[in-house]
């Protein structure tokens, strides 16, 4: 990355703990009940989980996971465009939907920056390419000449088809390519992602720990039995139970 290679180590340092630490905060702030209400109780029956300890675990990790795939998407789209505008004087777009502008060899790219290649469904998919659509007619302007690429940017993973007619979806080793000019760099930047990262998982793995431990202790008091079985049917009925009013009671009567 030649001169770069400092310059985005720094960049990473200073902003990988605002990622850790927003991690942190949002197992700080969770609730038992909260997850419990929005996780699927048939699928952990389903699994033959007997105990609390095991069902506080994979309650934790399903929320966890989505938690922090979300948190590391904001970061890896902000190192995309400070990238960007280091190499080629890119900016963060105002258009709608439009996360990044800059001009390549003669292109003005339009790029709709995504963590990883499966991120939506039909509809957003068709939103996103509404937006395209919009961002190029602004930034082509009355000129003609202007080329105006749209582009789906994933930070990792394939594309097994780049060209979907109206956009091109780049990802991994070719999105960061195109927005780098660097062949090797998606896999450069795996390093200064690494600082501090133990010493930041420690901590986060001591927290996590007591939030376990407290939910065990929770869940136990309100969801078992005092032989220690877990009770699906409070669990259940906690989860799904509808108020008498909302309960069908057959077709509803237009005046």
């Amino acid at each position: 990355m030649g001169i770069m290679r400092g310059e985005i180590a720094g960049y990473v340092e200073q902003h990988i703990p605002s990622f850790h630490a927003s991690r942190l905060e949002s197992l700080k702030r969770l609730k038992l009940k909260s997850i419990l209400r929005r996780k699927n109780p048939y699928l952990f029956r389903a699994k033959n989980m007997v105990t609390a300890s095991e069902l506080i675990e994979g309650l934790l990790d399903a929320h966890l996971s989505s938690q922090e795939e979300g948190i590391f998407g904001h970061f890896l789209e902000a190192l995309a465009i400070y990238v960007n505008e280091l190499v080629y004087g890119g900016k963060k777009s105002a258009a709608e939907g439009i996360d990044l502008e800059f001009e390549r060899d003669g292109v003005r790219y339009i790029v709709s920056i995504k963590s990883g290649p499966n991120w939506g469904n039909s509809q957003q998919l068709a939103r996103m390419r509404e937006n395209f659509r919009k961002a190029v007619t602004i930034v082509r302007g009355p000129s003609a000449a202007v080329n105006v690429v749209a582009v789906n940017g994933c930070c990792y993973g394939k594309s097994s088809n780049e060209n979907l007619g109206d956009y091109f979806k780049k990802c991994g080793q070719s999105f960061w390519t195109l927005i780098s000019g660097d062949e090797n760099f998606y896999v450069e930047i795996i390093e200064p992602l690494g600082h501090l990262a133990r010493e930041r998982n420690e901590e986060f793995c001591t927290r996590r720990a007591m939030v376990v431990n407290s939910f065990v202790r929770e869940f136990t008091q309100e969801f078992c039995s005092t032989d220690g079985a877990i009770l699906w049917d409070k669990l259940v009925k906690f989860n799904s139970e509808a108020k008498p009013n909302q309960i069908w009671t057959g077709p509803v009567e237009t005046p």
